[in-house]
């Protein structure tokens, strides 16, 4: 199927419409987001059938192409099913959450030298629930 960006015209004569969701991380930055897209299927004059891709009610060209990171503007991206970025998100904010003081911490409310300490996250750390084991 072809795809026409941009063709706002066409919009209310969609023959079909699918909602699709994809996680994005940037193998440049880091950065992760999320994005649901109506896709919705058209017919030529010629009998030809193409899509568009609407974001937010524009139509905008397909992530699956050549998807840009909004944060660095690179086209190294890793195209996951939807969830994937934000349960990532949800587990490191669980895991760095600072639990209250415990009562071995001294007078001046520093906590023992064997605490465990805020992590920092690296593309790294975002990507690995997505590796693959070998089999």
């Amino acid at each position: 199927m072809s795809e026409i960006a941009g063709q706002t015209g066409l919009r209310s004569a969609a023959g079909a419409i699918v909602h699709e969701s994809y996680s994005f991380a940037c193998m440049r930055c880091g950065h992760g987001w999320e994005q649901s897209y109506e896709i919705e299927h058209h017919t030529d004059t010629d009998g030809r059938a193409f899509v568009l891709y609407v974001a937010d009610g524009q139509v905008v060209p397909s992530p699956l192409n050549r998807p840009t990171c909004a944060n660095c503007d690179g086209h190294v991206l890793r195209i996951m099913a939807a969830g994937q970025v934000s349960g990532v998100r949800e587990a490191a904010r669980r895991s760095t959450a600072r639990p209250a003081p415990s009562p071995a911490a001294d007078a001046s409310g520093d906590a023992p030298a064997d605490a465990p300490r805020e992590h920092h996250w690296h593309l790294s750390d975002l990507l690995h629930p997505f590796h693959r084991r070998a089999s």
